[in-house]
C-alpha cells in the first residue's frame, strides 16, 4: 500500500506551519483533519475530511 503525506508549508497559513504527516490514507485524513481544526480553526465536516483526502500526495520512496 502506498503511504500518503499531508504538508502543511504547501498551503499559505497565518501560523506558516511547516507539520508534515505520512501514513496510510485513513491516518492521514484523520491526523491531519484534527490538526486543521486544532491549529488552523478549520470547522469539522465531511466537506473539510474531503478536502483534505483529495490534498494528500503519495510518499516519494527514495530509489
Amino acid at each position: 500500500m502506498t503511504r500518503k503525506i499531508a504538508d502543511c508549508r504547501k498551503y499559505p497559513s497565518v501560523s506558516n506551519c511547516s507539520l508534515t504527516i505520512s501514513g496510510e490514507e485513513e491516518e492521514v485524513v484523520r491526523a491531519a483533519t484534527e490538526h486543521a481544526i486544532s491549529v488552523h480553526e478549520h470547522t469539522d465536516s465531511p466537506e473539510l475530511r474531503e478536502q483534505v483526502r483529495a490534498s494528500l500526495e503519495d510518499e516519494k520512496v527514495p530509489a
